[in-house]
């Protein structure tokens, strides 16, 4: 009898934590805890189009590997786009959804997707997705791997901040051109004479009613994009209390009210943009709530990176600079992998000179300003 199985399972509700999270490691995304507040809150479940098929690798009853999948009914929540490859599909009578996805749901950040030994759940996961029309594997960092499994590999770009060593902002500043270190000066000048002043809780400083208001501002955000909010309350909550110690929010308030916030959330190394709302507008408070409060805490607290979500080139402008993230792809249909690939391959082209293009217009002083 075999001492090594895989299985299937719709919740983390048997798997033990602390088994996963030996496998998972530090960064929050990935952790058990995570995990289960997306699925008990009802964010990420079968009613809402993610349908949990999560791949548990066992030896002699103990977790060796694991892997986040669901099947999913769309394609929102992904932020790696495949709309034109689902309409393509559609097009020519073929079905695209349900399709399998390996990641983590509403949340475009790098890092490990398969968890503990990989070779085996990535057999196991391309086994499965026979039974889809695909199989994604997104922000991973085990693309090569992927890539010799006979997977496609997607490039996207992203905008990162990295630490070289800086003593607090005016020395960040410092590294910036005249003209980017005079507006940056300028756009944190004019949230102070709003009347705005900015506080930054962490942990179990972060009460029940400061989960509320941010959450209040996260569905007023939505809203006014005339779109669907992912996640909901219940989900805050149960992350507030589940990774107490990898939570940080920005406060905005004014004449003693809070009119914006945004949430931040760390590991030992990297601090992770995630989502922000204001109930009153004050302009430029986008900027100073999401980036240079988040950079003024990684200097702060000597954290490597800040990562700034998904999509924005006004993020170069502030520090932030292009990064390519990539992702994993394999259709089940010939005819339809054939094109993606040839699509991808024009696609990393554009992104390889895009990334060169943003290059030219880096906010960092240049040789001769040095």
């Amino acid at each position: 009898m075999s001492l090594e199985s895989l299985s299937v399972a719709d919740s983390l509700a048997g798997v033990d934590r602390d088994e996963w999270n030996a496998l998972a490691g530090e960064q929050p995304f990935v952790r058990h805890e995570f995990f289960s507040a997306l699925l008990e809150s009802g964010s990420a479940a079968a009613s809402t189009g993610w349908r949990p098929q999560f791949l548990l690798l066992r030896r002699a009853g103990a977790l060796a590997g694991a892997m986040p999948l669901f099947a999913k009914t769309h394609s929102y929540g992904e932020y790696v786009f495949d709309w034109a490859w689902a309409d393509a599909h559609e097009r020519h009578g073929v079905e695209y959804y349900p399709k399998l996805l390996c990641a983590v749901p509403f949340t475009p950040v790098r890092g490990t997707r398969i968890l503990g030994d990989k070779e085996p759940l990535v057999h196991a996961a391309l086994e499965m997705a026979k039974g889809y029309s695909s199989l994604h594997v997104l922000f991973s960092t085990e693309a090569e791997i992927l890539e010799q499994h006979g997977m496609l590999v997607r490039r996207t770009v992203q905008f990162h901040w990295r630490n070289e060593g800086y003593t607090d902002f005016e020395d960040f500043l410092a590294r910036l051109s005249h003209a980017r270190r005079k507006n940056i000066r300028q756009e944190r000048r004019r949230v102070r004479e709003a009347g705005v002043s900015l506080r930054v809780l962490e942990g179990e400083a972060i009460t029940s009613a400061h989960w509320e208001f941010f959450n209040r501002c996260y569905q007023r955000t939505y809203a006014a994009h005339r779109s669907s909010p992912y996640l909901n309350l219940d989900f805050f909550l149960r992350l507030g209390r589940a990774l107490p110690r990898n939570m940080v929010l920005v406060l905005a308030e004014r004449e003693g009210r809070a009119i914006a916030t945004s949430l931040l959330v760390r590991d030992a190394t990297t601090l992770y943009g995630r989502y922000w709302g204001a109930v009153e507008h004050v302009p430029l408070l986008h900027f100073e709530c999401c980036y240079y409060q988040a950079i003024d805490y990684a200097i702060a607290n000597k954290l490597e990176i800040f990562e700034g979500g998904a999509q924005g080139e006004h993020k170069i402008f502030r520090g932030l600079l292009p990064v390519e993230t990539l992702s994993a792809h394999w259709l089940a249909h010939p005819r339809f992998a054939r094109a993606v690939e040839q699509f991808l391959e024009r696609e990393g082209a554009g992104i390889a000179r895009y990334v060169n293009e943003l290059a030219d217009h880096s906010p960092f002083k240049n040789q001769e300003e040095k």
